[in-house]
């Protein structure tokens, strides 16, 4: 298809915010270059039938489900649902006609991206993980090109190019921390909390308070376990006017901005907000994370000198207030972790996969097998 006034493009996938938050950012890049008209393609059970009409985009739900670590009848449910699903993403193309397909990972992007291929029509396939889920993993071999966040995830694909995730302009652009500051610890769990940073460090905050003068602690909890998070804080004995315990967090930027260190999980959003904004950080890897991939993007943080990593099965209240207090005593340890975060950053990783989505739907770099 030629490009003219308005190409089109079709993103698929979601699922989590993981997915969707930087899709939405290459949707807002492509209409940005060329007032692109884009349309999403995810499922009824995955966020983007939320957030991709708030940011005002339409959206088509399909037939998938899960095929990697759910139960047999899970699986079975999904494949006999496949059919049908392949069926809806080969309308989806007649009717849409886009001059490409990219593929964010998810429930609806492995048979969006397969219909895609068998249709020929041009995909850009988007990893933010050091190792792909299982639907880029299917598809990796076949697509015309893709952006990845970790350099080992371009094993996986052909034509891939390291251009990180899409990150909000906000991340980048923090002041520095003061040196003549307190020291402030930000502990991060995600929307939903993290149950074992939850029950792992209002068992410490006592001990490391006394150990690190002047320490304050931001702790988000998750709403289901703002109660009980707070109550074992309120137990700990740890001096009550430096913790706090808050459900959700609204303005990410600023709480990254005051925090000289982050206790988080390893996401890849979250560790992509982390290089944005140049923190260090102490990462505890969900271990039920598909494919592990929590884990592998920790090991690369940790790699780089970004973060320290925690295993969950390691995780223990000696080995946390070890870490911590280690890393909020030595200010020069953290600036330099700091660098090395800002070092794995790509402030312009919407604006590249958008190019690299506009350059396959001209045509240029297919390499047919």
């Amino acid at each position: 298809m030629s490009l003219h006034a308005a190409p089109r493009f079709l993103i698929a996938g979601g699922g989590t915010g993981g997915h969707i938050m930087p899709a939405l950012a290459i949707a807002d890049a492509l209409r940005a270059r060329c007032e692109a008209e884009v349309l999403f393609v995810g499922t009824a059970r995955g966020l983007e039938s939320r957030l991709v009409p708030q940011a005002g985009y339409r959206l088509e739900l399909v037939r998938a489900g899960q095929l990697n670590q759910v139960s047999l009848a899970t699986r079975l449910k999904t494949l006999a649902d496949l059919p049908r699903g392949l069926m809806q993403c080969v309308g989806t193309l007649r009717a849409f006609r886009p001059a490409a397909v990219i593929g964010v990972g998810g429930y609806a992007s492995g048979p969006m991206m397969a219909a895609a291929i068998l249709a020929r029509v041009p995909t850009l396939a988007f990893e933010p993980n050091a190792v792909p889920g299982m639907a880029n993993r299917l598809v990796g071999r076949w697509v015309t090109a893709a952006a990845v966040n970790f350099a080992p995830a371009a094993q996986y694909f052909r034509r891939a190019q390291v251009t990180g995730i899409p990150v909000r302009a906000e991340f980048f652009q923090l002041a520095s921390r003061p040196a003549n500051l307190t020291p402030h610890l930000l502990v991060f769990g995600g929307s939903q909390g993290a149950r074992a940073l939850n029950q792992t460090m209002p068992k410490i905050a006592a001990a490391l308070l006394e150990a690190v003068p002047g320490l304050t602690v931001l702790h988000q909890a998750g709403a289901r376990h703002t109660e009980a998070t707070q109550a074992a804080y309120e137990a700990s004995g740890a001096p009550r006017d430096r913790w706090q315990v808050a459900a959700f967090l609204d303005d990410m930027p600023k709480r990254f901005e005051a925090a000289d260190l982050v206790l988080a999980r390893s996401g890849a959003s979250t560790a992509a907000e982390l290089c944005a904004a140049g923190k260090p950080a102490v990462l505890v890897p969900f271990p039920q994370s598909a494919d592990d991939h929590q884990r592998r993007n920790a090991e690369e943080m940790a790699r780089a000198g970004a973060a320290r990593m925690l295993l969950e099965q390691e995780l223990t209240p000696e080995s946390l207030l070890r870490a911590l207090t280690e890393l909020l005593s030595d200010p020069a340890r953290l600036r330099e972790m700091a660098g090395k975060a800002r070092m794995l950053a790509h402030p312009d990783a919407a604006e590249r996969i958008a190019a690299m989505a506009m350059e396959i739907a001209r045509g240029r770099g297919r390499n047919e097998a």
